[in-house]
């Protein structure tokens, strides 16, 4: 991708984020994330969303949820968990402008990471969002692959202290850029001085 466009980001209103892996941790040791007690936010999650936040801009969960769909949590559960999310960022001073998530498994839909029927809905339910003034930050090659299917610049979040991913290298490579973490690209890249953003 152009060195320009790739490290460009102060035109970005609309920032999409992954949220196992760049929210919060992946996997807990009991299993599946079911419930806010199995939840734990990873560091600097909730002080790079208030950033985001008081920068003007919107930011989205886009989370691929197959534990429903085989039978490790309800849809219910789900649910509950991102009111419990939500609370607790505004109990911050935070917040999430929406919440999209595939219920499904693989090859059972079109919304299900890296196919873009999330960003798709979110493009129609935030009329103001195009693939020219958003990001998609992930932690995995779905989550670049979506975002760059889109034609949106992307992010991908590699933490140093974790066994690097099989996909890390392409991943990596298809990135606009990489981060260490979701707290880490908003402080190189999205800091909130001469801010350019339109909410």
């Amino acid at each position: 991708m152009d060195e320009d466009r790739s490290n460009n980001f102060s035109n970005i209103a609309y920032v999409f984020l992954d949220r196992d892996g760049v929210v919060n941790r992946s996997f807990h040791p009991g299993g599946y994330i079911r419930c806010w007690e199995q939840f734990y936010l990873l560091p600097g999650a909730e002080d790079a969303i208030v950033r985001l936040n008081r920068s003007g801009r919107k930011v989205i969960l886009v989370t691929n949820q197959s534990g429903v769909a085989r039978g490790l949590c309800t849809e219910a559960e789900l649910q509950s968990l991102h009111t419990q999310l939500q609370q607790h960022l505004e109990s911050r001073g935070g917040h999430l402008d929406a919440i999209y998530y595939c219920p499904h498994d693989d090859a059972q839909c079109a919304c299900r990471k890296p196919q873009t029927g999330m960003f798709e809905q979110a493009f129609l339910d935030f009329p103001g969002a195009s693939a020219g003034n958003s990001v998609m930050i992930g932690d995995s090659l779905c989550d670049v692959e979506a975002g760059s299917r889109m034609g949106m610049l992307t992010v991908y979040v590699a933490d140093p202290e974790l066994p690097p991913k099989n996909d890390a290298a392409r991943s990596a490579a298809l990135a606009s850029v990489c981060a260490t973490s979701l707290f880490d690209f908003v402080q190189r890249y999205m800091s909130e001085s001469g801010e350019q953003v339109v909410g």
